[in-house]
């Protein structure tokens, strides 16, 4: 009978800290979610802006999720002359980078 306690509180301990990760797991993967939504926001307002935006790095901080995000996006030409690179990076002011994505953009100014 103590055997098979013993056994039993083993495998309780065990259930214990797999919920512990699992909690933690879930918490990290909504922080990266909203982030992602932070990034895709400051995509498509580069995307919809009729004036591409400027060579070089911007930054700037939203509040999003009751949360605020600090965001870099950094300007650059691509391979091809006419399109921008835009790398958009957000994180968390209290946290590692959470989200990044890269869009193209065409870089002339529609007359």
């Amino acid at each position: 009978m103590l055997v098979a306690l013993a056994i039993f509180s083993l495998a309780a301990l065990a259930l214990l800290r797999l919920e512990g990760a699992t909690v933690a797991t879930t918490a990290r993967l909504g922080d990266q979610t909203i982030a992602q939504m932070v990034a895709r926001n400051i995509a498509v307002e580069t995307m919809t802006d009729p004036v591409p935006p400027a060579f070089g790095t911007e930054s700037g901080e939203v509040v999003n999720g009751n949360r605020r995000w600090l965001w870099t996006r950094v300007t650059g030409r691509s391979p091809e002359a006419r399109i921008q690179q835009i790398e958009i990076e957000v994180r968390s002011p209290t946290g590692p980078e959470a989200a990044r994505m890269t869009i193209f953009r065409d870089a002339d100014v529609p007359a």
